[in-house]
This record gives C-alpha cells, sequence and structure tokens, in this order.
C-alpha cells in the first residue's frame, strides 16, 4: 500500500451544510421530475412483491426494487408469527425504554438471533436508529475506553451513517476516503493510533467491502470496523449471517448492522456485537437504541418465526433460487457487478433524465425499477437500480430484460 502523510479532513459543519443545500437544488428538478411520470407516492394494494396493484387505475406492476430478497415478507409463518406475538403479549408493545424493561418476547428474539449469528445482538428500531446511538460512542472512544478514534467515512457508505458525521465531528477528526480506498485508510491508520473504518458490507447501489484488505489492517492496526451489511443478510452464510459476519470471527473491534426488514423479510434492525460487555454499555448508553421506541411486538414475532426458518433447510432452498436468479440476469442483462453474488444490479444510462424516462416507461409496462440519480450516485452514473429476489420468475426476468434491451438498445 503507498503512503500518503496529507490526509485531508472531510467537510463537517456548516460547511457540509452549504454543500447538502446545493446538492438538494442539483437534485430537486429530477425527483420533481419522477413525480410528474407518477414514479414517486404510488399507492397501491400488492398480493406478492410480483403483484402490486394501484387501485384507482388498476395498473398491475412487478417491483424489481424490492430489497425482499428470499421473499420471506410474504412467507405465511412469517406472517403468523406476527399474530402469535400479539395474541401472546395482548399488546403492540410496551413503550417503555428497553434499558429498563425488556419484553420476554424481545429477549427471546435476542438469544434466538445471538445463537444463529453467533454474536451478541442488540435490537433497535431500525439500522438508523442504532447508527445514530452506537457510532458518535466509537467516535468519543467511550464504547472500549481508549479515548477518541478518527473515523473515515466511505463515500459511498449509506446515509444513514454519513448523516452521523457531524455528532461524530464534536468528538473526533472525521474523514472521508473513496470507496474502497485501501491505500488511503492505511495512511490514515499510520498517522492516528486509533482509527474506526465506517462502511457496507454489501452496498446499497451494489458492490462490497474489501473486506480481506479490510480484516488485514484490522490485524496490522488495531482499526475498528463500523459495517451496516443490510443488504446481504439472510441471502449469504449457512444460517444468513450475511457477507460480512460469514467471513470473520467477532471481535471487539468489529460491528456489523444488519435492518431485519430485506432478506429477513420482518423489519426494525440489529447490531451484531463482539462481546458481552460491549452490549450491557450499549444498551444502556446509545441513546435512540434504548428508548421506548423500539421493536414493535409484531414484528418480534415475524422475526421469531423468520430466524426458525433459518435454522431449516428452506434458506437453503430460497438462497439458491435467488443465486439461480443472479445468474440468469447476469446473463440477460450484464453490469459490472455481474458475477459478484450479490442481489443488487445498477443499470447505468448516463444522464438523469434518461433515467427517470427509462424508469416511467418500464413501469407502464408493468415493471417499476427506481431511477437513480445525483446525489444518490456520482453525476454522469445515472441509471435504475434492480434488485434480484428468489420469488420472482426467470419468465419475469426475461421479458423485464426484453423491455431494458429495447429501450436502450441506442445507448
Amino acid at each position: 500500500m503507498t503512503t500518503n502523510t496529507d490526509v485531508p479532513q472531510s467537510i463537517v459543519g456548516p460547511r457540509r451544510y452549504r454543500n447538502g443545500e446545493k446538492m438538494i437544488r442539483t437534485a430537486d428538478p429530477v425527483w420533481q421530475a419522477a413525480a410528474d411520470h407518477g414514479l414517486i407516492g404510488i399507492h397501491v394494494d400488492a398480493e406478492s412483491n410480483n403483484r402490486l396493484v394501484v387501485r384507482e387505475t388498476g395498473h398491475e406492476f412487478v417491483n424489481m426494487c424490492s430489497c425482499a430478497y428470499l421473499g420471506l415478507n410474504y412467507h405465511p409463518a412469517v406472517i403468523e408469527g406476527a399474530m402469535d406475538a400479539l395474541r401472546e403479549a395482548g399488546t403492540t408493545w410496551l413503550v417503555v425504554s428497553t434499558t429498563r424493561i425488556r419484553h420476554n418476547l424481545l429477549a427471546r428474539l435476542e438469544e434466538e438471533l445471538g445463537e444463529l449469528f453467533g454474536a451478541h445482538i442488540l435490537p433497535g428500531a431500525s439500522c438508523s436508529a442504532l447508527t445514530a446511538g452506537i457510532l458518535p460512542l466509537i467516535a468519543s472512544g467511550h464504547l472500549d475506553g481508549g479515548g477518541p478514534r478518527v473515523m473515515v467515512f466511505d463515500r459511498f457508505c449509506h446515509f444513514c451513517m454519513s448523516y452521523v458525521k457531524p455528532i461524530c465531528a464534536d468528538e473526533t477528526t472525521v474523514l472521508t476516503c473513496d470507496h474502497n480506498d485501501l491505500n488511503y485508510l492505511e495512511d490514515v491508520c499510520r498517522k492516528y493510533p486509533r482509527v474506526a473504518y465506517v462502511a457496507d458490507g454489501a452496498y446499497s447501489m451494489g458492490g462490497a467491502a474489501a473486506l480481506d484488505g479490510l480484516l488485514e489492517l484490522q490485524d496490522r492496526y488495531g482499526l475498528m470496523l463500523y459495517i451496516d451489511d443490510s443488504h446481504s443478510l439472510s441471502i449469504i452464510g449457512e444460517r444468513g449471517e450475511g457477507f460480512v459476519r460469514s467471513r470473520l470471527t467477532m471481535n471487539p473491534l468489529t460491528v456489523i448492522v444488519s435492518s431485519l426488514g430485506k432478506g429477513f423479510g420482518t423489519g426494525g434492525g440489529i447490531a451484531m456485537l463482539g462481546s458481552a460487555e460491549m452490549h450491557r454499555f450499549l444498551a444502556r448508553h446509545a441513546g435512540p437504541v434504548g428508548w421506548s421506541q423500539n421493536m414493535a411486538v409484531p414484528l418480534v414475532g415475524a422475526s421469531l418465526a423468520s430466524a426458525a426458518i433459518h435454522r431449516s433447510p428452506e434458506l437453503g432452498e430460497l438462497q439458491r433460487r435467488l443465486q439461480s436468479n443472479v445468474d440468469y440476469f447476469d446473463q440477460l442483462l450484464p453490469t459490472s457487478f455481474a458475477g459478484n453474488g450479490l442481489p443488487v444490479r445498477r443499470i447505468t444510462v448516463g444522464e438523469s433524465e434518461r433515467a427517470v424516462q427509462l424508469s416511467a416507461e418500464l413501469y407502464r409496462r408493468g415493471f417499476y425499477s427506481s431511477a437513480v440519480f445525483f446525489p444518490i450516485v456520482p453525476k454522469g452514473e445515472a441509471g435504475i437500480r434492480i434488485m434480484i429476489r428468489a420469488d420472482i420468475e426467470r419468465e419475469q426476468l426475461a421479458e423485464f430484460a426484453g423491455h431494458v434491451q429495447e429501450l436502450t438498445a441506442d445507448h
């Protein structure tokens, strides 16, 4: 790895917000164009991920940007689990800080997911709540008691993590590195004795973290890793541990957060932690993690049912079906992410207006795919984002690919 001793700090504080306002002004006309095409705020009835219906017009379409990668959000056992929990608890939730009182169903979920994923599990209302509670404590050094850590955010990390930069900046130096730039990261580790890296495992716009290199830096410099791996939970690993957890041994220098609202099929979020001490500390001091808005009882019940599926042969069957669909899609529409084993694909068309027009025409033909543009993706890389699922039929994939090929033939 090369050395660069001149490590620039990321822009935080008031200047960051002025830049943010500029990005909003730049993006808003494109969002308005998407709204004008009827691509935002769609109200539907839904009997499956493959049949959503606009009640007023009768328009039917397939959801090509659902993150329910295994289709568990419609699984009968998961639905029944939510209803069973409501009946058992007789309430939607306790509406009290989980730091003080936890329902036995939530405590049971922590234990079962801990055994399933081989980690100490801290649940939260969402990944955003977990991140808002945990990252400032990593920045301040309170999580491990060793003093502040320089925080390095991957430029492509999810917005819910970047949003916490100003809070972390009150505690320590905050930097931003180019995507998967391990050379830059090693330079920071050489310059500062305590560093934390904030990134995604499987990225929401496609691709993955350079995990082998990150683990090497962790071994060499004591680098702390905070990774949101929401887009791979359930779809990778013998028990659905996800891209990151299935490739490392949990340790006190690693925190993995994941949404249960994607491949897992339910809702809420979890943090996988490497020690019981870390769990106790965060349960008490991680702000929004312990507030009264935690996972509601129906989601806890649904999650317990999903966990049971994760212990059964059905998980492997769903994972294989998903991978088969991903491989088939890559044959039909090769992209730069083809062959990476993950289900997120992006078809780039260049200009924002063209991406919106492509999304609108595909929607008219019965397939909803989200147009993505600056600042969601870099300027000049606008396109549509596709999520492949286990419960989509090959005929539907082939039909969708045919439409895309026709509509982008001149690109």
